[in-house]
């Protein structure tokens, strides 16, 4: 179960109520036929694999032309709904700290050539060396985690990177946005333990711990295993003269010559990867050179930006007696042995945001809906984020409506599709804020044996500057 700040007592229903209100409030543009669809959304039998079946549902109430209107030409007030998902209870670790999760998970539209604003996204295939390139929509989620393994996170934000954009600079930003919601609603203080950012391979982990080292956040990712860092520069001799040197001993990933004693070893025992030996070595930094992101950076020597290098070494994987080790950086320096555990089991716990991403593809169906416009697809997304967070405050007030040949879950242990499962029960018993639909008669169309002459405009795909939307605007228009 979560654990909430000051352990204050929750009222489940009030808060699923309250944020039901609250979603409704954000809703700014057509917000009946919006809201009905995240209600149809949650209480659709199965997984989600057209978006018009939703309104067949009994809850959406509407046709399937209110459905895509309020899609296309609906509004969402999400600087409103970002903050309502700040204020609401999080998940912290015992000592009472924050852990949030950054990753990107790929909206892929390979054949939309009239989708403006994709990028070729990168794909993990099957076997080896067959990771593909698709044209998509990459969006950044903030989610935070729970301690334990567990398929649920509480999700803060999400961003779409667009082709023009500098990926690091925009995680930069969103992370600094969400930090400054929590500390406004209160669910960071000060004096509470610095907030963790985990990260995975993707993400440069170290300029990202330049851009936010004014915020008390610490930031840990996964490096690569061919990265080479460096140790400081040994204390100069007293009377020696000459320019001191920049840099101390080569620390190679995959030399284990360059390798010295580690400062801190601890061992664990785990259930499933057998005994965990993680090792650290204290201020280690990358060597920077001014090409890239710190093209731009002031005249004058590139930063020094030490952390703690962490190697985690298991006995063995599911399928995989032989694993290789991973290696982490934190942006913390001198620690601890409790320090090294509470790293390593929280980058573990990254991995929780898969789940969450797997939920929101394959069951809420947020990639089936083949829409055209970025900013639907926007819309789309919150509603997607809505729709979980109401199955994440609904989790103590659902019931196992297991299947025969499925095992009971334990007590709090219900995954997000069993709450799904059980909403629509407590679906009738919440605030119901849309108003009925009012009868009307659809349109005339248009006339049949006319063709659209209107073709729609074909737009690349990768990176590119950004655009003038003034000149845009007006060559749309001509054409």
């Amino acid at each position: 179960m979560s654990l909430l700040h000051h352990g204050a007592p929750r009222d489940a229903f009030a808060e699923l109520s309250g944020f039901r209100m609250g979603l409704y409030a954000c809703l700014t543009g057509r917000r009946d036929a919006l809201f009905v669809l995240s209600d149809a959304l949650l209480c659709a039998d199965g997984p989600v694999r057209t978006l018009v079946e939703l309104s067949l549902e009994p809850e959406h109430r509407r046709g399937h032309g209110a459905l895509y209107g309020g899609l296309n030409h609906g509004d969402l007030d999400v600087a409103r709904l970002r903050r309502t998902l700040a204020g609401l209870p999080l998940p912290r670790t015992s000592e009472g700290r924050l852990v949030l999760a950054v990753d990107v998970s790929n909206w892929l539209r390979p054949d939309a050539n009239t989708s403006p604003d994709r990028m070729f996204c990168h794909t993990y295939g099957r076997g080896r060396g067959s990771a593909q390139m698709i044209p998509g929509w990459p969006y950044s989620f903030v989610a935070a985690l729970e301690q334990g393994r567990t398929s649920w996170t509480a999700l803060l934000d999400v961003v779409r990177l667009c082709p023009w954009d500098d990926a690091i600079a925009v995680t930069a930003a969103q992370v600094r946005d969400v930090f400054q919601r929590l500390d406004v609603t209160g669910q960071w203080q000060v004096g509470d333990p610095p907030v963790l950012v985990v990260l995975d391979a993707g993400y440069d982990v170290t300029r990202l711990a330049f851009l936010l080292a004014d915020l008390p956040v610490e930031l840990l990712g996964r490096m690569r295993s061919d990265r080479v860092l460096y140790f400081p520069p040994p204390p100069q001799p007293p009377g020696k003269r000459g320019r001191k040197p920049k840099r101390g001993a080569v620390f190679a990933f995959e030399a284990a010559a360059t390798q010295p004693v580690p400062s801190v070893t601890t061992v664990s025992d785990t259930t499933h990867y057998g005994k965990a030996i993680a090792s650290a070595w204290d201020r280690l930094h990358p060597l920077l050179v001014r090409r890239s992101a710190w093209v731009g950076h002031p005249e004058g020597e590139l930063p020094v930006i030490e952390g703690t290098v962490v190697r985690l070494q298991v006995d063995h994987l599911r399928g995989d007696h032989d694993p290789r080790p991973v290696w982490l950086w934190w942006s913390g320096t001198a620690a601890t042995a409790d320090d090294v555990d509470r790293l390593w089991r929280a980058f573990l716990r990254r991995f929780d945001l898969e789940h969450t991403f797997r939920m929101l593809k394959q069951t809420l169906g947020w990639t089936a809906p083949k829409l055209r416009e970025p900013a639907a697809a926007d819309r789309w997304t919150w509603l997607v984020i809505a729709a979980h967070t109401q199955l994440r405050l609904a989790r103590p007030l659902a019931e196992d409506l297991r299947n025969p040949w499925e095992r009971p879950a334990r007590q709090g242990r219900l995954t997000p599709a069993r709450v799904r499962r059980g909403f629509r029960r407590l679906h009738g018993k919440t605030p119901q804020p849309a108003s009925a639909p009012k009868s009307s008669v659809a349109g005339p169309g248009r006339p049949i044996g006319t063709q659209n002459k209107r073709r729609a405009r074909e737009h690349p795909v990768g990176k590119q500057d950004k655009p003038n939307f003034a000149e845009a605007t007006a060559g749309s228009r001509a054409a």
